[in-house]
């Protein structure tokens, strides 16, 4: 079994090693906790979920850690802006992190560090640096000289000649130089000791020193957004193999940024749709399969058709499921050949696709081609229950491997009450039988009692009208 990632640090597919300890070590950067995490923010958080829960179901172990960022400057602001302790808004914002994405069902990574939490391991790593001559001390700030590390911009592909300034400060020796440890200043009511005076710790030395103290050096897999590519994980890389001399992450795996029309989502320009008004209105499985029919690397279009779209997928894939434990109240003798050969059809796509730079879109049309071959089957006649179990268990599995196993469960929200069911079912025997008259009447009465059919390639749905 040969698992594969696309590494934006070589440019190529490079097969899944776990470490030493036999673990697959995964570091996503989560959240800067100033404010409700919006839809894109979710993108990384889905996508590494489901990645550990995939490597885990195929047998391995799996070691998911999502960091919070809770001091920044943008929690300075905010906290400022309401008139409060910057500690009180980043405690307040990490509880509605966690609520919000507890709202999608995928469970918590392993570990969740704090910055404030990892404040000796930030401090010995800063000062390691310093005595390599990789940082400075200036004025209360401490700096990394960045052209005293030959590697960097190995990451980005970016020449040092056209490399913005993006920390900039008085007191740096070079611009290209970025801050370590940043020194208190007027209006941050939040400092930590440190032997470079009071202060707190810039962004990039962060992740550094949570990464290393949950995962160690050369862990599997490092990943976030397209976005922090260049500054911050380049900067990560050079703090991190700077202190050590070792490889720091073995691949980097990068997810693309969420669009609404041409333009990235974001909270500083205000087009943001909070991710819990989306689970509230869509569902929690709609927004997992919205980003799982896309592959991670490319931008994906937020609107209401795509998740349209999604809520359709979902549709569909239940009232498969549904049509199976109907099948099985009345179970038939003979084996379907056919439906066999899709299931092992379906199942080997589906981790070829998977186990291809995590291709999840591949993987969900090996679910939908499953589902055409059930509602197909189940037009032929009943399997026996032995085969009906199997492919509902089949099929429920690998909806679990894409964080989706809520569509395999009875019922749910949208569930048609038994009679509109036993409805369904008549009309489609009376169209089998040519008697257009008894389904018309059959589908009045289906939507006199609430319910919408949709007829499609894969037979009937219905959903609350």
């Amino acid at each position: 079994m040969s698992i594969r990632l696309h590494s934006t640090l070589t440019g190529a597919d490079e097969q899944v090693q776990p470490g030493p300890d036999g673990v697959i070590g995964i570091y996503a950067c989560g959240p800067t906790v100033y404010s409700r995490i919006h839809i894109g923010n979710a993108r990384p958080f889905v996508v590494f979920s489901v990645l550990k829960r995939y490597l885990e179901r195929r047998g391995m172990r799996a070691r998911l850690v999502i960091n919070v960022t809770d001091v920044n400057d943008k929690i300075y602001d905010a906290a400022r802006a309401e008139g409060i302790p910057s500690t009180e808004l980043a405690e307040r914002c990490t509880r509605q992190y966690m609520a919000d994405t507890d709202l999608l069902g995928l469970g918590r990574p392993d570990a969740e560090p704090l910055v404030t939490g990892c404040m000796p391991e930030i401090i010995a790593l800063i000062d390691d640096l310093v005595e390599r001559g990789l940082a400075y001390a200036a004025g209360g700030d401490v700096y990394f000289r960045v052209r005293a590390f030959p590697d960097y911009g190995c990451l980005s592909g970016r020449r040092l000649d056209d490399m913005p300034d993006t920390d900039p400060g008085d007191l740096k020796e070079d611009p290209l130089d970025f801050a370590l440890w940043k020194g208190l200043k007027d209006g941050e009511d939040a400092s930590w000791e440190s032997p470079w005076g009071p202060g707190r710790p810039g962004w990039h030395i962060e992740c550094s020193a949570m990464a290393e103290r949950e995962l160690g050096m050369a862990f599997s897999v490092h990943g976030g957004g397209i976005d922090l590519v260049f500054p911050h994980h380049e900067n990560e890389i050079a703090q991190s193999e700077g202190a050590h001399g070792a490889p720091f992450a073995r691949i980097w795996m990068h997810n693309e940024m969420l669009e609404l029309s041409d333009s990235k989502m974001s909270k500083s320009i205000g087009n943001i749709a909070l991710l819990a008004d989306v689970v509230e209105r869509w569902g929690a499985d709609t927004v997992i399969a919205y980003f799982m029919q896309s592959h991670y690397r490319s931008r994906l279009p937020f609107s209401d058709e795509r998740l349209h779209d999604a809520e359709a997928a979902c549709r569909r894939i239940r009232n498969a499921v549904r049509a199976l434990d109907r099948a099985l109240d009345e179970p038939g003798d003979a084996n379907d050949v056919a439906l066999a050969t899709a299931v092992m059809d379906a199942r080997m796509r589906f981790f070829d696709a998977m186990d291809d730079d995590f291709g999840t879109p591949g993987a969900m049309a090996a679910i939908f081609d499953l589902v055409r071959a059930i509602n197909q089957a189940l037009e032929r006649g009943r399997p026996p229950e032995g085969q009906l179990q199997e492919v509902r268990l089949e099929l429920s599995g690998l909806l679990d491997m894409l964080g989706l196993a809520g569509l395999a469960s009875a019922g749910g929200a949208d569930e048609a009450p038994p009679e509109v069911l036993d409805m369904v079912r008549r009309r489609e025997e009376a169209r089998v039988a040519r008697d257009f008259a008894e389904a018309d009447a059959l589908r009045d009465a289906i939507v006199a009692a609430g319910f919408e059919l949709r007829d499609g390639p894969d037979g009937p749905e219905v959903v609350p009208a």
